[in-house]
């Protein structure tokens, strides 16, 4: 007598389903690749400002040990009532997790709080600092873009050679040289010395701000057809933007130069010169964007950098942006300040690393399938 099984010939509804599934979301991922690389770097996005939240939370519970105390200030901080309900607006009666829910329901509405030093909401302070910052970052990338990667390229192609020396000299000594003493000098010289540009702020007191649409003096001046005070912003721009475009041009040239080099070396660089093609077409269309990912990955965190770390440039040059909020909120124990520009510092750098993400998806379709 034989006994016949069938336990491996079929399948189960579930787990065929489950196949048919994972198949069809496959399929979805090879049709459209960039969605989905998309996708998960937002994702991974959402937990990432999460993390920044939790952190912020956490300092403001432990650096004072009375975070009543340290908003109200000094008078306010003394009165029971105003103690009382403080806490009860920002659920700190309740226990820890209640108090970490309401924090993100505030910060989802923009409250970080009121400074201590301009008694405004510090979302308002941010609001008017940011765009003073951002101007001033977008112009140092203006300079630095074209001047560093042209002058990178040109060393590469001259390696070795005395123009290859010379720019690698220059470009370590544009790395190496701080940029508070550089700001001093280049006022010293090129305002008090020979008058060529402004000294402090973003306008000269003549001229009044244009009507607000983006915060950008440049932009705004042009949108509202203002030329004369267009010209002043871009007068006051030119200094303090040339300082900080100063490390990053020195930065973009060792950096570009490190990338051709490594193009040069493969076989469709040396085969595409064996065709006789000229160097005006092969640099563009074969070496630049070979070599774009590494410099495009420090073209961003160049961009972080100034748009975060201009405190003591902002200080010399009087510009009214986060360097010189930061600066005040520092020195004069602003909590809530504080805590507003470490969350926009963090979020500079959350959006700059998922935009570098994206434009190497973009650049390089190798890399949507990581």
């Amino acid at each position: 007598m034989s006994l016949t099984t069938h336990s491996g010939s079929s399948t189960s509804p579930r787990s065929a389903d489950s196949e048919s599934l994972g198949a069809a979301f496959a399929r979805r991922r090879s049709q459209h690749p960039l969605i989905f690389f998309v996708a998960r770097r937002l994702v991974a996005l959402v937990f990432l400002c999460l993390g920044v939240t939790f952190m912020a939370f956490v300092l403001t519970h432990l650096v004072p040990a009375d975070v009543a105390a340290a908003n109200l200030g000094v008078h306010q901080g003394s009165n029971p009532v105003a103690v009382r309900l403080y806490n009860e607006r920002y659920g700190l009666d309740k226990p820890l997790p209640v108090q970490y829910e309401v924090y993100l329901a505030h910060l989802l509405h923009g409250d970080l709080g009121v400074s201590e030093q301009s008694g405004r909401p510090v979302g308002d302070d941010l609001a008017a600092a940011i765009p003073a910052t951002a101007e001033l970052a977008i112009t140092s990338m203006i300079l630095a873009l074209p001047i560093g990667i042209t002058l990178g390229v040109v060393a590469a192609l001259r390696r070795n050679r005395l123009t290859d020396q010379v720019l690698r000299v220059l470009s370590l000594a544009g790395m190496s040289t701080p940029q508070f003493w550089l700001a001093l000098v280049a006022l010293y010289f090129f305002f008090y010395l020979l008058g060529w540009v402004p000294g402090s702020g973003r306008l000269d007191a003549a001229y009044p701000a244009p009507p607000h649409v983006t915060g950008l003096f440049t932009i705004d001046s042009l949108l509202a057809g203002q030329l004369d005070i267009f010209a002043n912003a871009v007068h006051h721009l030119v200094l303090p933007a040339a300082v900080l475009a100063a490390f990053n041009i020195g930065l973009f040239t060792r950096f570009t130069r490190s990338a051709v080099l490594e193009v040069l070396k493969n076989d469709y660089v040396r085969t595409a010169r064996a065709k006789g093609l000229p160097e005006w077409i092969i640099i563009p269309r074969h070496v630049l964007r070979a070599a774009g990912p590494p410099v495009l990955t420090i073209v961003g965190l160049a961009f972080g950098n100034v748009m975060t770390g201009t405190v003591l440039v902002e200080n010399i040059f009087s510009w009214p942006g986060i360097g010189q909020y930061s600066y005040a909120s520092a020195t004069t124990l602003d909590l809530p300040s504080i805590v507003g520009v470490m969350l926009f510092f963090a979020i500079v750098y959350i959006v700059l690393n998922l935009s570098v993400d994206i434009l190497h998806g973009v650049i390089d379709p190798r890399l949507q399938v990581t």
